[in-house]
């Protein structure tokens, strides 16, 4: 496996340098740096280069992660949405082309964080989504992108709260670089079984995100560990697993995950990166089987 983390960790404010993330991560012990899809469209030629370059000297791997925004609802009941959706979906795709990043996981098939206040129609989203998936996923293919349909709590998104329904949704696409993505924070919320749900997405997942119950790091709570690592190791998953933890109060980033109280407890960088650290340390005794 590789093993990775999402550079909001240290963020309150989405948009962020990744170029920093690339060297910090590279020297905490990670082989993934999980950027934010959202400003890379818009990205120069040099803005680019510099990124790939960075990551390519540090020998780090980048994925991006995206709540799409309620206009890159690619199934969205409006076609003028869907239409907007799609044409910037495939700029993204051109641009994380060019700095070798093949895989995208997040609420990609709705928006993200989903307002409920309207009621929701959860058999219309799921056709039109399916629909959206069959249209963009040979897009993303042709520059060999895998997208991870990300399994939500149902706080966050109606659409996919387990796996059972992430495997229905990914195996009605029908599309080979279409996947099942699955996170342990969610997971925690919804399933039974941590262990069961991985089995049940089996060959179908293509992504993996880790956190406590708690949003903290591995290792600071009480999700199964040795569970979900004998269940990758019955799939014989060996993916990708990057961490997505968020302990820090402030920012659009705080009150977009709904941080209330400042779980760090004060952490300076410098122990947030000790924490990532250790918790990469962790994890991969915990998860690597081979």
């Amino acid at each position: 496996m590789k093993h990775g983390i999402y550079y909001a960790y240290w963020e309150k404010e989405w948009a962020a340098d990744y170029t920093y993330y690339v060297d910090k991560v590279a020297r905490l012990g990670f082989d993934i740096l999980e950027v934010g899809a959202a400003p890379l469209p818009d990205y120069t030629t040099d803005q680019i280069r510099a990124l790939r370059d960075c990551a390519k000297a540090n020998n780090i791997e980048l994925t991006a992660g995206y709540g799409p925004t309620y206009d890159h609802n690619l199934g969205s009941a409006d076609p003028a949405i869907r239409k907007n959706a799609k044409e910037w979906f495939t700029r993204l795709f051109d641009v994380m082309a060019q700095l070798d990043i093949h895989l995208i996981g997040g609420a990609l098939y709705s928006y993200w964080p989903l307002d409920f206040s309207q009621g929701v129609d959860k058999e219309g989203d799921w056709k039109r989504s399916v629909e959206a998936m069959q249209d963009i996923a040979p897009v993303a293919k042709q520059y060999d992108i895998n997208l991870g349909m990300e399994v939500l709590n149902r706080f966050e998104n109606h659409i996919l709260n387990t796996a059972e329904e992430g495997v229905a949704f990914v195996k009605e696409v029908g599309m080979d670089n279409v996947k099942v993505m699955l996170d342990t924070f969610h997971m925690n919320i919804e399933e039974s079984s941590i262990g069961d749900a991985i089995r049940t997405a089996g060959s179908l997942l293509g992504h993996f995100h880790t956190g406590e119950c708690n949003r903290m790091v591995p290792g600071k709570g009480r999700t199964p560990w040795r569970e979900i690592g004998d269940a990758l190791r019955d799939i014989g998953y060996d993916g990708t697993v990057v961490m997505e933890p968020f302990v820090t109060m402030g920012g659009q980033v705080g009150q977009d995950i709904h941080v209330w109280r400042d779980i760090s407890h004060g952490a300076s960088e410098e122990q947030l990166d000790k924490d990532a650290h250790d918790a990469v340390v962790f994890q991969k005794y915990m998860l690597d089987w081979k």
